[in-house]
């Protein structure tokens, strides 16, 4: 939970570097409270209205935490605008998005992973 609450801390914070761990914690926990939350929509008899609320919310955050990933591995934050080529752009986000950061400081800052364990 808590690399949910440190994505959300983040809110717009686009600089920067994020380990795989944070990125994909946070998809994990996005993916649980969107069931969470369309399965209370559904129950109280007001679908759509408040799935469409909470991706408001976390959109800005989602794309801020993507953007600091694709800066740990070395690329462009423009690189998220690969999701958008039909059928295989999400697979090449997806590969971008697993691939193991660089272990070094590049353009976009310290490796994360080696400042989390100090």
């Amino acid at each position: 939970m808590n690399w949910y609450l440190e994505v959300l801390k983040k809110y717009v914070v686009f600089s920067g570097r994020a380990r795989r761990k944070e990125h994909w914690m946070f998809f994990l926990i996005n993916i649980i409270a969107v069931v969470v939350v369309v399965t209370v929509d559904l129950a109280i008899g007001t679908f759509p209205l408040l799935y469409p609320i909470y991706f408001l919310a976390v959109l800005l955050p989602h794309l801020g935490v993507t953007v600091r990933r694709l800066h740990d591995t070395g690329r462009s934050g423009w690189s998220v605008l690969f999701a958008l080529i039909p059928l295989v752009g999400g697979i090449i986000l997806i590969v971008l998005l697993a691939t193991e950061g660089q272990r070094q400081e590049n353009a976009y800052g310290p490796d994360p992973k080696t400042a989390a364990a100090y």
